[in-house]
């Protein structure tokens, strides 16, 4: 059964400009879409969540989505909204890369089902390599008018923009290749509609145009807005950059905090994008965070809905375990279920201090671990007081001014956690 996807985009405020008629053509029949994914790493990051998000709801309204790894205008690079070409990869790099986003876009699309709207991974160098540039310019490039490229935002911005170099012939083609990209898909895969960002429409519409003049045919174009957040600030970077979805560039709870940190605005925003929550229990949410905006209970639920696709429900728990050690109950065992990188990342920022293991395993009084030992504390008399007030932790459970420190406080057999009240953390590190 198809459902209207045009109009699950829309209330979730996921269109940005559509081609008339698309919305009727989709709905008469299974179509085929495609949106293109750079593989210019091997892994995909947030800010690409948004296409793939488009190419979910298309799967789940009953089409078949198509997912293009551009391996041969990832070796030009496309101009959109870029100052600077990009580096230019090599195939081997591009294939290992495409492996890489396919298993990435199997958390949200059905590769294997066996059905007919069953997703299909396409490389458009594969139908490019052989493509000689006279046969490109005889058979596609006179297809365009110069005048028809230069008119299209992307490369007049190029163009007229300040501090750049101009534009290569290179990247000034890269429309014409998309364009063909599209009438190559919609007589191979009966492709009628292509996706993106907000600022891919001139690429995408130079793909209808070469249907229509070449094919004889009808091709549509929807775009989705870009991604902004409520500060200003671009939408997928935090202090340390991308936000990926390999778990190896970004802890699954890290990437769990970059959602769980978001403002109330962008959470009541990002939960209809990233999400697939129905309209009704995005209401009752927004209902119920409305009465308590303390409680955070937008944040929390998009945090745990995004984790859980990307990383799966293990990487959730465990992620939610770990933010519950900085800001909520937790005990020694928890500390200990935490792996090395994730230790790090949950006290990323906490001073530390290298202590020898033989020192640990003979026994360490407590004193001179808060103080001449770390600097934790400035000075022996400071850190009996503290003992007497009861406000040191080792590893999270309370300890006493007679207390030794060994090496079964050792987490994964590396660090020990003090902590002096609620906020004040210090990491000893065995070597």
């Amino acid at each position: 059964m198809i459902k209207n996807f045009v109009a699950e985009l829309q209330w979730r405020g996921m269109v940005h400009d559509t081609m008339p008629g698309a919305e009727e053509h989709l709905m008469e029949e299974m179509r085929s879409a495609y949106v293109g994914f750079d593989p210019t790493a091997d892994s995909l990051h947030i800010g690409n969540l948004v296409p793939i998000m488009l190419l979910a709801h298309f799967q789940r309204a009953g089409h078949r989505p198509v997912a293009l790894v551009g391996g041969a205008t990832g070796m030009i690079g496309d101009p959109s909204g870029k100052s600077s070409e990009r580096n230019l990869l090599d195939e081997e790099t591009l294939r290992h890369n495409q492996e890489c986003v396919r298993k990435q876009l199997a958390h949200f699309l059905d590769f294997n089902s066996g059905m007919d709207n069953e997703a299909v991974m396409v490389n458009n160098y594969d139908w490019m390599k052989e493509f000689s540039f006279l046969d490109f310019i005889r058979d596609v490039g006179k297809h365009i008018t110069v005048n028809y490229m230069m008119a299209k935002d992307s490369v007049k911005n190029r163009l007229t923009g300040e501090d750049v170099e101009g534009m290569s012939f290179t990247e000034f083609t890269y429309q014409m290749v998309q364009g063909y990209d599209f009438l190559h898909l919609y007589k191979d895969k009966q492709c009628t509609l292509q996706m993106g960002g907000s600022d891919q429409w001139g690429n995408i519409t130079t793909g209808t145009e070469l249907i229509r003049r070449i094919a004889g045919g009808k091709g549509y174009a929807l775009t989705c807005p870009l991604i902004t957040k409520s500060d200003g600030s671009k939408f997928g970077k935090s202090e340390g950059g991308n936000v990926w979805l390999d778990p190896e560039r970004t802890s699954p709870y890290k990437f769990y905090q970059y959602w769980l940190n978001t403002t109330d605005e962008d959470a009541a925003k990002y939960i209809k994008i990233f999400t697939f929550l129905e309209r009704e229990a995005i209401e009752t949410l927004e209902t119920e965070h409305n009465e308590a905006p303390h409680q955070r209970a937008l944040q929390k639920k998009l945090a745990e809905e995004v984790t859980l696709t990307v990383h799966g429900p293990e990487a959730l728990e465990n992620a939610i375990m770990a933010s519950n050690i900085l800001f909520g109950a937790s005990t020694s065992s928890d500390l200990k279920k935490l792996d090395d990188k994730t230790f790090l990342d949950v006290f990323d920022g906490v001073p530390q201090s290298e202590i020898a293991k033989d020192e640990i395993d003979a026994g360490l009084d407590i004193v001179a671990a808060l103080a001449e030992k770390t600097g934790f504390l400035k000075s022996n008399g400071e850190a009996r007081r503290a003992l007497k007030e009861n406000s040191i932790s080792v590893n999270k459970e309370k300890v006493g001014d007679e207390y030794k420190v060994t090496h079964r406080d050792l987490i994964n057999d590396t660090f020990i956690l003090l902590q002096r009240g609620k906020k004040n953390y210090f990491v000893i590190r065995a070597v």
